[in-house]
Order: C-alpha cells, then structure tokens, then sequence
C-alpha cells in the first residue's frame, strides 16, 4: 500500500497529537520540558473541532496506515501589512520518511488549499539553524528578515501558483 495523503478528522487526533510530539523531539530535541501527548491532543482537538476551512490541517499516512506526517495552514489575519496571507503553521514528517517527497506532496496540498481559498501567499516562520530550510529554499520560498535584516527562519512564497506546479498531488 502507497503513501497516502488526506485532510485530516477530529478521528485522528491522538494519532496526531502522537506525531506531533515525536516529530517535534526529533527535529528541535526534547529540551527541558518537551511537549506532551496530553497537551497535543488538547491543542489537536480545538483545532479540528472548528468549522471553519481557512484552518486546516493534511495528514500522510504509510503503508501501514500509521500517521507519518502532516502539514497545517492557517489563513493570515486579513489586517496584517505583510504580503503573504497565508501561514503554513506547521510542517513535520518523521525522519525516517524524509527524502520520499512526502514533504513536497503536503506543501502542494496547503498551497492549493489556500489558492481555493483565493488566498495567493503563503509565510512560514521557522528555526534559523533547521536543517530543512534548503527544502524551502528548493521550492522557492524566500527568506524573510526583520527590521534589523537578520535571518530568524522566517520563509515566504509570493506565488502559490508555482509553488503547488513544483508539488505532486500523490
């Protein structure tokens, strides 16, 4: 059975808030007080028990039907200067599962998500030092600085059109 890739349901939360704690420890460590399940499912919960498509949230699962990534977006507050209105909250895929174009799949999928949404920009504010800031850069994101023109891990896509030509729907 292939990768498969889906928007995800209030069903799958404790899988999710699971994922979401084991990807967050493999990509930033676990620190001194690393994020729990408890608290994932909570956030999860709210999250997915909203009715509104402007937030939303897709899933991959391998073939075991396990969850292995997923990616959230949030549309951007429409009284925000900045030119990209749409905000890819999260992005996570367990290591293991890097380098499949998984990750290239769930950004096409909140891209063309937002491009339903009329939404045509989308922003990402990350870690400065994440090894996966070449994977944005390949896609075509750009970086963003603050004021002082430092590089805090801050990406934008100006263009959600190309970005979701470059990423596979499966």
């Amino acid at each position: 059975m292939p990768f498969t890739s889906r928007e995800a349901t209030p069903a799958d939360v404790p899988a999710l808030a699971r994922l979401h704690v084991e990807t967050f420890i493999e990509t930033h460590g676990g620190g001194e007080n690393p994020p729990t399940v408890e608290m994932r499912e909570r956030q999860w919960r709210e999250i997915l028990g909203k009715e509104d498509e402007s937030d939303f949230c897709f899933v991959i699962e391998g073939p075991d039907g396990e969850l292995v990534g997923f990616a959230r977006g949030v549309a951007g507050d429409p009284d925000d200067p900045s030119e990209y209105t749409g905000v890819l909250n999260k992005i996570y895929l367990l290591r293991a599962y890097h380098r499949r174009g998984l990750g290239r799949r769930l950004l096409g999928h909140v891209a063309r998500r937002f491009l339903s949404l009329g939404i045509r920009s989308m922003r990402l504010f990350g870690d400065a030092e994440n090894p996966s800031n070449g994977f944005y850069e390949r896609l075509g994101a750009e970086r963003t600085y603050s004021d002082a023109g430092e590089f805090h891990g801050g990406y934008g896509w100006r263009d959600l059109q190309r970005l979701a030509a470059l990423c596979p729907d499966e």
